[in-house]
């Protein structure tokens, strides 16, 4: 009987263990925050991704859905080649998982041939998300020469008369029936990183000093009273002046195309950060406020494609530019500015909204990217209500800010 007991006893003991064990587990599940999840899920989508391109036995740069549900695949001289291997040196970052840094390299050596691309200004775009990232987490030297190079031939868009880097070729597209003689988007600012990196790593002023004229230039002539931006800014090649204040992917010529009130407050983030300059800073958070303030913004901070797209609110939104502005902010809020804390606060706001069913895909499906509802260009009736390439990576770029000033 005594026996009996004792090995009821030990059954209740080990049942009790077990049932605490289970709830410490629960518990600790429980506890995750968002962003950790966030982390969680972006490993295991990206994961498929790479899983289908590595199983296809080619080098594939995935971008978007085309119309039929198929992913779309770009070349190594488009412009958001770069975003793909950047998502993967983000999710190296922020999981420590080993296994990704060779394929991060094989599809940023991938794109290798981009450093002499001069026929179009977003190599800053190609080369700094993929061999920037790489140099910073890889410390492989010969990266340094390409972003050196990659910044030599963009510098050969800089237009003397304007004081400007010219965006896009005039005898080629669409953009050859516009009337345009030296076409300038915000979208450009977002290319002025790699100039900047590449003076720090040869010494050579001339990229910062291309950079520097340009985000003044930009500052002054694409900016409205209210803080928005226009998209295009066209120059005269003779005398540099304005020709044209233009919208290309925006509703119209005088309303807020969200992507790009996104790239200006990012790009003069940047511009901040690198030379110190306040005027910078000032215009990124002028940007912001006029976003910010929005009588249209949602209240779940994403914003429409174009704040003044005449549906509202029948109009679809754009995660790209919810995550570049999260971006942006979570690296203003380590400025010494004041109520610098509250830029971090608005931008977990936006992620919150991001990482939620929302806008976050199930597993396996959005074609594996990370991000539902964004828009390429309505105007062009292109890429309208898809996942984009960029939209991750600045989300994860987002997340990755967001756990370094949590570390500290």
């Amino acid at each position: 009987m005594k026996l009996l007991n004792v090995l009821r006893t030990s059954v209740l003991s080990l049942m009790t263990i077990g049932a605490i064990s289970c709830t410490s587990q629960k518990a600790q599940e429980t506890e995750k925050t968002w962003s950790e999840k966030a982390i969680e899920n972006a490993r295991k989508q990206i994961g498929l991704e790479i899983d289908t391109i590595e199983a296809s036995g080619k080098i594939l740069n995935p971008v978007t859905l085309k119309k039929d549900g198929s992913v779309f695949y770009c070349g190594y001289e488009d412009w958001r080649s770069g975003f793909f291997p950047g998502n993967i040196w983000y999710l190296y970052e922020l999981t420590n998982d080993s296994t990704l840094l060779p394929i991060a390299k094989k599809y940023t050596e991938a794109l290798d041939e981009a450093k002499t691309l001069t026929w179009h200004h977003d190599i800053g775009f190609i080369i700094n998300c993929s061999y920037g990232n790489g140099l910073r987490l890889s410390k492989n030297k010969a990266y340094k020469d390409i972003i050196v190079e990659a910044a030599k031939s963009l510098c050969t868009r800089f237009r003397e008369k304007a004081g400007i880097i010219q965006s896009w070729n005039v005898d080629r597209g669409w953009q050859s029936q516009r009337g345009w003689e030296c076409p300038v988007i915000i979208d450009n600012m977002m290319n002025l990183e790699l100039l900047f990196e590449a003076t720090k790593l040869s010494g050579d002023s001339t990229y910062y000093k291309v950079a520097v004229a340009h985000a003044d230039r930009t500052l002054k002539e694409h900016f409205r009273e209210d803080g928005s931006c226009y998209h295009v800014i066209d120059y005269s090649l003779k005398d540099g002046s304005v020709r044209n204040r233009h919208t290309a992917q925006g509703y119209a010529h005088e309303s807020a195309w969200s992507r790009g009130q996104a790239w200006a407050i990012y790009g003069y983030s940047v511009c901040y950060r690198e030379t110190g300059d306040k005027k910078y800073l000032e215009q990124s958070l002028k940007t912001f406020n006029f976003m910010k303030n929005h009588k249209r913004l949602p209240a779940d901070l994403i914003p429409y494609w174009d704040m003044d797209a005449p549906k509202i609110p029948n109009e679809p939104r754009d995660a790209s530019s919810a995550s570049t502005i999260a971006s942006a902010l979570y690296e203003i809020s380590t400025y010494d500015i004041p109520e610098a804390a509250s830029y971090k606060k608005y931008a977990d706001k936006i992620m919150e909204s991001l990482a939620s069913s929302s806008y976050t895909a199930k597993l396996g499906e959005n074609g594996r990217f990370i991000l539902m509802h964004s828009v390429g260009s309505i105007p062009h009736n292109n890429e309208i209500d898809v996942p984009l390439n960029y939209a991750d990576y600045y989300y994860l770029e987002a997340l990755k800010r967001k756990m370094d000033i949590e570390k500290k």
